[in-house]
């Protein structure tokens, strides 16, 4: 390994190792760490999300344990679906080979299947050979029918290959697929960039060839090897029997999930951030900025009209999970659960819950109203965020409307939500921003759907309000915070005063989940705080983004802002909303830095 290969596994295991100390559990070996490590180039971050994406994946599935030598997944590793090869391609990468015609939906369930694809696959990567190289994976549809197409199990095959495994997957080639499979996927191709075109190919059975040489390719394939997948797993099996997956015992915990927001290799000292800076000038980090925005807000995202697609959205569905596309549905379309889509945001009858129909709230992260009798919807424009180290730290949503106000209080209630930071006024410029959602007053008292909110105490500053409030279901104290000094679409005059804003807002919340004691069990800093101005998205990510930057840096003393704004994006769409609240954030920190003595004279 290089030093640098060398750091990054250090570094992997001991964020991973904190993790399982606190769990009680086996520390992960360097063997595991490095196989996660190189599927994704020793990216430290990426690497540990894929870890725990593929603990997850398992875990959901529950597939806890693999005992390969017990039925009924012994006889399915032996059934010749699916196995991987025993050449390589002339790179060096494995050959994995799935036969559709062999799956009988009706004879064999996804839980067993699953099973066998990760023993498999688990088995392949342990070779240092595959984890550099990579792998192939065949998709042969020859002599296969409807009956032996299942989309939720291709869909979970290809969601795992693509980001939820251990190895670097190469190419993907669909082999001697029929009509009714090629025509969908025809369409599909022509939104896909060349780049992705490349890495999933439908050949025919005899252009196989030209991909692949036949040395390394079964007969029925056009090669010379003798399809014998009976044997080969066979072989695979052999001296597994008492065999322990050292991923076994982690893969039991209960989901924790892993922030987004972990040191980077590229984050930033204060010095760095200074040279770049006065590098860059204002202007150069607007062009940042701007390269920013043209990400979209998932990986991609296509806007498929009303009787397109329509009738071919179940076939789509195997490919836009895997290539991570973002696909928003028409209105008429009631599929949905591949991925990256903003499908509930777009549905007509939530769109009356929306304050703003650009704001779009990602199916991925949005915040789930727990479900009542005779309710027709668990939306509300609300997104999770996490925040530095700690998943689900902020609850990003829009100022809430009227007739949403019962939405609110409700996830408030159901999240277990401490603090509320309100970053914008209820009117500015004449025009309403967020509605009134609380009693203003003190001693005053209202009603949202079945929830009765007391306003005890108001405490005015000269930046902001803090009002304590009590929630009657039964008691809970909420404590709502309502910055006053930041004009919409624009950035607050003083860096100084919104730091010293989210000083006391963390000092509350620290407060309040001290006082609850052995009643919260969650992560120590305590449940998600809800953050909002008007759409959800400019003042709350710069709020946000200053949060965890400044969190890092006291951690470390290194931050990347660039880094953080994309990540924060993925998670709710178009976080920080003009180019001075970009910059906004740079110059912040370095007058933070200033202020906590943390440059030196020179600087």
């Amino acid at each position: 390994i290089f030093p640098t290969n060398l750091t990054a596994t250090k570094q992997f295991l001991e964020e991973i190792n904190k993790w399982t100390t606190q769990h009680g559990v086996s520390p992960l070996s360097w063997e595991v760490a490095v196989k996660f490590l190189m599927a994704r180039k020793f990216d430290v971050l990426r690497a540990i999300e894929l870890f725990h994406s593929y603990r997850e994946t398992r875990l959901k599935e529950g597939i806890v344990k693999l005992q390969p030598m017990e039925e009924p997944l012994r006889s399915e590793l032996l059934s010749g679906k699916f196995t991987v090869l025993s050449t390589r391609d002339p790179s060096g990468a494995s050959i994995a080979l799935y036969t559709a015609k062999l799956h009988h939906p009706n004879k064999t369930g996804n839980h067993v299947v699953l099973q066998a694809l990760f023993y498999l696959l688990d088995r392949a990567v342990e070779s240092f050979e595959t984890q550099r190289n990579g792998l192939v994976f065949i998709y042969d549809m020859g002599g296969s029918n409807y009956n032996n197409f299942e989309l939720d199990l291709s869909k979970k095959i290809l969601n795992l290959l693509k980001g939820a495994f251990p190895a670097r997957l190469k190419k993907v080639f669909i082999v001697g697929a029929p009509v009714w499979f090629r025509v969908p996927y025809n369409l599909l191709s022509l939104l896909l960039k060349e780049k992705l075109r490349e890495r999933v190919q439908m050949v025919k059975m005899t252009d196989l060839r030209q991909h692949l040489p036949r040395d390394c390719l079964p007969e029925h394939l056009g090669g010379v090897l003798p399809l014998d997948a009976h044997s080969w797993n066979q072989q695979l099996l052999a001296g597994q029997n008492g065999r322990v997956d050292p991923v076994d015992e982690l893969v039991g915990i209960p989901l924790v999930g892993t922030s987004v927001h972990m040191p980077g290799p590229e984050a930033m000292k204060l010095e760095e951030l200074i040279s770049h800076l006065s590098r860059a000038q204002r202007s150069g980090i607007y062009a940042e900025y701007d390269e920013i925005r043209k990400d979209p807000p998932s990986p991609q995202n296509y806007i498929i009209p009303c009787g397109t697609f329509c009738r071919f959205r179940t076939f789509i569905g195997v490919f836009v999970l895997m290539l991570g596309i973002s696909v928003v549905l028409c209105s008429c379309c009631t599929w949905g659960g591949c991925g990256y889509f903003y499908y509930f945001f777009s549905t007509a009858y939530n769109q009356e819950r929306n304050r703003y129909g650009d704001v779009l709230c990602l199916d991925q992260t949005r915040v789930c109203l727990k479900s009542r009798k005779n309710e027709r919807s668990d939306y509300i424009n609300a997104s999770f965020m996490d925040g530095y180290k700690q998943k689900n730290a902020y609850i990003g949503t829009q100022g809430p409307l009227e007739r949403t106000y019962g939405d609110f209080w409700r996830m408030v209630w159901e999240q277990n939500v401490l603090i509320i930071v309100m970053t914008t006024r209820t009117d500015e410029g004449g025009r309403r921003k967020c509605g009134q959602y609380w009693p203003l007053q003190e001693g005053g008292q209202e009603v949202y759907g079945h929830i009765a909110v007391v306003n005890q105490r108001v405490d005015n500053h000269s930046h902001y309000n803090q009002t304590t409030l009590e929630l009657h279901n039964t008691e809970r104290q909420v404590t709502h915070f309502q910055y006053i000094s930041w004009p919409d679409y624009g950035v607050p005059t003083s860096a100084v005063t919104l730091i010293d804003f989210l000083g006391a807002v963390k000092r509350q919340q620290k407060r309040a989940v001290q006082a609850m004691g052995t009643q919260w069990r969650g992560h120590p800093l305590g449940p998600p705080m809800v953050v909002h101005c008007s759409a959800g998205i400019g003042r709350t990510g710069t709020f946000c983004a200053l949060d965890i930057c400044l969190s890092q840096l006291q951690d470390l003393g290194t931050m990347n802002i660039c880094q953080t704004v994309r990540r924060m994006r993925t998670q709710r769409a178009f976080s920080i909303q003009t180019p001075e609240q970009y910059y906004f954030c740079h110059t912040a920190i370095l007058e933070h830095a200033q202020r906590q003595g943390l440059l030196t004279a020179n600087q």
